[in-house]
């Protein structure tokens, strides 16, 4: 059950089998419905999530109540309020299962428990931190400087099946978009790309 967050640990730190039986008995798998919540605004965040299986979104929502969504995870990748897990101020986000999803949880005192116990963790988290801010830092600038397509096609890069398994309005708020907008850009993509084969 643990072994696709050992191998995504894996791919940066070098884990012993000690090592894994330490992280075994320090996280715990969850399971969440489609439309179930991690984490609500105005919550301390307590946890870090490993998508084992399934997706996850991470989203705000404004003072006229328009959502704007700051992350989607599909199997694989991470998720949390990293602001409020290290401060343990609320959180002015909601994380949100897209799909029946399986997580691995690491909780506050667990991480800090496993940098001290699995020394390359701390490593590990280095580089999920540093990861973390140049993709925000990324994620930033194309918000003020690419164009509706191009901002499209980054997200497919990013989430490569983001369009079977995600709601249009989903990805028109991580872009930016009116779902109209979006609809447009979808058409003349396609249009072009069939000029081209």
């Amino acid at each position: 059950m643990l072994n696709d967050f050992f191998n995504k640990l894996s791919k940066n730190i070098l884990l012993t089998e000690a090592d894994k039986v330490i992280f075994s008995q320090h996280v715990v798998v969850k399971k969440l419905r489609k439309r179930q919540y991690l984490l609500h605004e105005g919550e301390i965040c307590k946890h870090v999530a490993f998508v084992n299986s399934g997706m996850l979104r991470s989203y705000l929502v404004d003072e006229k109540s328009n959502e704007h969504i700051i992350q989607f995870a599909p199997e694989g990748w991470f998720i949390s309020d990293l602001y409020s897990f290290i401060t343990e101020d609320a959180s002015n986000l909601n994380i949100e299962a897209i799909e029946s999803s399986e997580l691995v949880l690491v909780s506050r005192a667990s991480h800090i428990y496993l940098e001290k116990a699995v020394p390359e963790f701390f490593k590990f988290n280095y580089l999920q931190y540093r990861g973390a801010y140049i993709a925000l830092q990324k994620r930033l600038t194309s918000t003020f400087t690419l164009s509706a397509e191009e901002k499209y096609i980054n997200l497919l890069n990013i989430y490569p099946d983001i369009m079977q398994r995600v709601p249009q309005h989903m990805i028109a708020s991580y872009l930016g978009l009116t779902a109209e907008t979006l609809s447009r850009v979808r058409k003349k993509l396609t249009k072009k790309k069939s000029e081209h084969s």
